[in-house]
């Protein structure tokens, strides 16, 4: 099927990560190497759709220009991935940065196993050769588990050793997340459940929906607390999570986490599979956006998801999740503001909103030709932000309501809109985001008024450097 290239839809995010045409969704492997930042994706370099999974792969100077790579990893004819490369991280093992990720072969019923690949090259700082091991390093779940749904290995550290955590689900219906030792990559020791959804703060920060907990992170806070990140999926992929916590040892000297506080890690419906990356002083997260329009509409554009834009993660005093947009992000904005003030302005294709209230306000940012419109309505004393953007429905079983976020109150709010393309990111203070697709259409007149609120906005460009 013939269509117009994505950088000439209006729908197409240009900012953003994704390959230029295809299907991308899992951010996998975010990795610091040679001062570039690398990011991998979950692709389908033939078609908009989910199959034939591939690794892409970008990097960038600077977080908001990236190159395109080279496929990284391709399935193996014949090998334990000769059906997906699926989810996975990327480590850097005495000096070798090393993807591990999930191999799907094809009797594929559920239970991927952990694979293996080498860069070709450590001193070259694209990273644009990998070499997959012949053999994984993990072939299932313990046997006497009974895992039904098994991937989407994440390493970190913790007490000076290396670990890794497990996606699982269990044919009970129980989500968990699976702990393993693996200072030597090629050597891993199961050493538990870490997590599982019968813990009392995670049932009621979740509920008992997921029957999966899929592509988990963990990054450490100043505080010495741990946020561990689940995707929850239902048999299909649903939302997002966090729990904040301890890992504490239990009787048997095995790290379990001892969760205190956790909630939806993003408000919106069209946010998924989050990774982290910890750097020095912060840590950093993408997610995966998928469409949230027919099929149809997807095969005519040519391409399919998106990566969010990168978000600064933390925690706050009372263990609720502190997110904000990444600093670098400032460099996509143009050198002059379009709009300082209250009133109306012409909103282009891509831009950065700051919006403060001290009192009720209404901001619109898109308006339909029969009339309806696309509204933030903020109140600063009840800590409420509502997203109404019903005029723009998705083709999604989770429908398009209004969207209210709560955050504490107070004499002032403050809202960041990052908009590229159908992609909207909410940023509510520090507490709270909410990402959705919104598809412009040809008559819709994307114009911004504002009422009790003053705005500052930036349209999107590329960045220069001196």
């Amino acid at each position: 099927m013939s269509h117009a290239p994505a950088s000439l839809d209006p729908n197409a995010p240009r900012f953003r990560v994704r390959p230029p045409a295809n299907w991308v969704n899992d951010p996998n492997g975010p990795f610091r190497w040679r001062g570039r930042h690398h990011l991998f994706y979950q692709h389908n370099p033939d078609a908009p759709v989910h199959t034939n999974v591939h690794w892409g792969h970008v990097s960038s100077a600077d977080l908001v220009t990236w190159e395109h790579h080279p496929i990284a990893l391709a399935p193996t004819p014949g090998g334990p991935d000769e059906a997906g490369c699926w989810s996975g991280c990327v480590v850097d093992d005495g000096g070798v940065p090393t993807a591990v990720y999930t191999g799907v072969d094809r009797q594929h019923v559920g239970l991927g196993t952990v694979c293996l690949a080498r860069t070709a090259d450590p001193e070259d700082p694209a990273l644009t050769e990998w070499k997959p091991l012949p053999a994984p390093v993990v072939l299932g779940p313990p046997a006497d588990l009974d895992v039904v749904m098994f991937r989407d290995p994440f390493v970190f550290h913790s007490g000076g050793r290396r670990r890794a955590l497990l996606g699982a689900g269990h044919a009970d219906g129980t989500p968990s997340v699976l702990l393993y030792d693996c200072d030597d990559l090629t050597d891993w020791r199961f050493a538990g459940v870490l997590l599982d959804g019968n813990d009392p703060v995670a049932a009621e920060a979740f509920g008992d929906r997921a029957v999966g907990w899929e592509c988990p992170q963990m990054y450490a806070t100043a505080s010495g607390d741990w946020v561990l990140v689940v995707s929850l999926w239902d048999g299909d992929p649903w939302a997002t999570g966090y729990l904040t916590g301890r890992l504490i040892p239990d009787a048997s000297g095995e790290l379990r986490f001892a969760a205190h506080t956790g909630g939806r890690l993003d408000e919106g419906r069209d946010f998924y599979a989050p990774a982290v990356l910890q750097e020095d002083g912060r840590a950093l997260m993408w997610g995966w956006s998928w469409e949230a329009r027919e099929q149809s509409e997807v095969d005519r554009a040519g391409w399919a998801g998106v990566l969010s834009a990168p978000r600064v993660v933390d925690v706050h005093a009372d263990g609720a999740l502190c997110v904000v947009p990444a600093p670098e992000l400032e460099l996509l904005r143009a050198d002059e503001p379009f709009v300082t003030a209250q009133g109306t302005a012409t909103l282009p294709e891509a831009y950065d909103l700051t919006v403060t209230a001290d009192g009720p306000a209404t901001l619109t940012l898109l308006r339909s030709a029969a009339g309806a419109e696309l509204t933030l309505r903020l109140d600063p004393a009840e800590g409420v932000v509502t997203l109404d953007r019903s005029g723009w429905p998705r083709a999604r079983q989770d429908g398009s309501a209004p969207i209210e976020v709560r955050v504490p109150g107070g004499p002032r709010l403050e809202v960041r809109v990052l908009a590229d393309g159908s992609l909207l990111e909410l940023f509510v203070g520090d507490r709270a985001t909410v990402t959705e697709r919104v598809y412009r259409r040809p008559d819709d007149m994307p114009e911004l008024r504002v009422s009790g609120a003053s705005v500052t906005g930036w349209e999107l460009v590329p960045p220069t450097h001196g």
